[in-house]
């Protein structure tokens, strides 16, 4: 028998510790530490015993697992993180993650990994359903909300830019420009950076009293950059600004973009997936009408990292961008298979789709899209409370789960303090934010966890007197 298969024996005793691990992690939640404390001397010692000449055996593995790694982890899935728009993994994920890992399919042709590859159709075809793209749309799952974008803008890259395929930006004599708002995530400008655009042709657009993005300053810079002899190419719209949450006008741009020719990029990686609820269709359905879009279900369908997702329009374009031919790989043509080696950069890839998938099975799209309205009515919640404290100022509006303040005369520094004091007795994290210039405090629920009990924990913490040690 080889060397890396457990005995039975082994194998029912690493079953028996991963389901009491995982058990006991769930109960212990209510009472953890949202950020606990590293202890730096254990991770010391954990990166200075290397990697072991002879294996520790399953109970040496479990028990350095239960005392130093999940001590030192953040405590993603407590119910008052919410510093970020990281939600914690649904109840069904670690379940599906350890039949992946078994399987270990490679979603590269179809052959490899045929269940896996249907199972990305039916996920990626209801995405489309979502985001209301036609049946041609084509996509792909991918790492992150990021590679999304960097992976849809090579497409634009391929589809709007002749034989870019063969020459790249060699032989272009006017400079490519890109568009996106102040407010736009920083992926937009790495991916730029990346693809050999460059920082110096990217445009970022102010945005109007609603932090969206100002089209007609998008026109004036589009009609700027084509006198200069510069050549407009691509837009990116934000579908919830990492920031304050806030929607760019997804038809005014479609139409601008639709009239000069240009690409238009909708990054959905925060918001989205708000289109689970109809309410939320007036605000965003205009993302309907761009050529491609980022989603993240590792957001708001609570799926563990990573599972990121990229929707293309037309999928022809987006199979161009990415086929290419190799003997060794060919295999007969299926209607029901999808070769997603074709659909972006990766050969060798796992099977994010059966984490997703397995979600929505379990639990049924209703349990996601009541999931995510809880998300933005707390968020209310949240924002009210915040609006009846005194000494307590919203920055922004709130358009979805993000919600900006300021304590009244703070400093930056005082702010950190008080994000740091918040964290320390447990209350909740917390992040920090600008918004025009104004330091303030920043709460993202896109936590299923959440309760209206823990918003207003953290809003009577907040009107304590002397928070603030001033």
């Amino acid at each position: 028998m080889s060397e890396l298969v457990l005995t039975d024996q082994e194998r029912a005793r690493a079953g028996a510790r991963l389901v009491t691990l995982l058990d006991r992690y769930e109960r212990d939640l209510p009472g953890s530490r949202v950020l606990p404390e590293p202890d730096r001397a254990q991770l010391a010692t954990l990166l200075a015993d290397s990697v072991p000449e002879k294996g520790i055996g399953v109970d040496g593995l479990f028990d350095r697992i239960e005392d130093v790694i999940l001590p030192n982890s953040t405590t993603v899935a407590h119910s008052r993180f919410l510093a970020y728009v990281l939600g914690p993994p649904n109840g069904v994920a670690a379940y599906a993650e350890a039949v992946a890992a078994t399987i270990n399919q490679n979603c590269n042709f179809w052959q490899l990994s045929p269940a896996a590859s249907v199972v990305e159709r039916s996920v990626l075809e209801w995405l489309t359903s979502i985001v209301g793209f036609p049946s041609t749309a084509k996509g792909i799952l991918t790492g992150g909300g990021s590679l999304a974008t960097l992976q849809a803008l090579a497409t634009a890259l391929e589809d709007r830019v002749p034989g870019f395929r063969r020459t790249g930006l060699q032989q272009s004599a006017h400079p490519l420009v890109v568009y996106t708002s102040v407010e736009a995530h920083r992926s937009v400008d790495k991916a730029a950076a990346i693809l050999g655009i460059g920082l110096d042709h990217i445009r970022h657009i102010a945005v109007d009293d609603q932090n969206r993005m100002d089209v007609a300053a998008l026109s004036a810079a589009i009609d700027a950059d084509r006198e200069a002899g510069l050549r407009p190419w691509c837009v990116v719209a934000t579908c919830g600004t990492v920031a304050t949450g806030s929607v760019d006008p997804m038809d005014a741009i479609a139409d601008l973009c639709q009239e000069q020719e240009l690409w238009l990029h909708v990054d959905g990686a925060y918001g989205g997936l708000f289109l689970l609820c109809e309410e939320m269709r007036d605000l965003m359905g205009g993302a309907a009408r761009a050529d491609s879009i980022s989603l993240d279900p590792h957001k708001l369908l609570f799926a563990p990292l990573e599972a990121g997702c990229l929707l293309v329009r037309d999928g022809t374009t987006l199979r161009a961008a990415y086929a290419f031919e190799s003997s060794y790989l060919t295999v007969t043509e299926d209607p029901l298979m999808t070769d997603y080696m074709d659909y972006g950069p990766q050969l060798s890839r796992n099977f994010k789709a059966l984490k997703v998938w397995s979600a929505l099975q379990a639990f049924g799209v209703d349990a996601f899209r009541a999931a995510t309205r809880r998300t933005l009515e707390l968020s209310q919640q949240f924002a009210r409370g915040i609006e009846a404290t005194a000494g307590l100022t919203l920055l922004a509006p709130v358009t979805l789960t993000a919600i900006c303040f300021a304590v009244e005369g703070a400093s930056h520094d005082e702010h950190t303090e008080l994000l740091e004091t918040l964290a320390a007795d447990n209350t909740a994290l917390l992040g920090p934010v600008m918004i025009n210039g104004r330091h303030g405090i920043r709460a993202c629920i896109t936590n299923h966890r959440t309760t209206t009990e823990d918003i207003d924990l953290i809003l009577a913490r907040l009107r304590e007197p002397n928070l603030l040690r001033r």
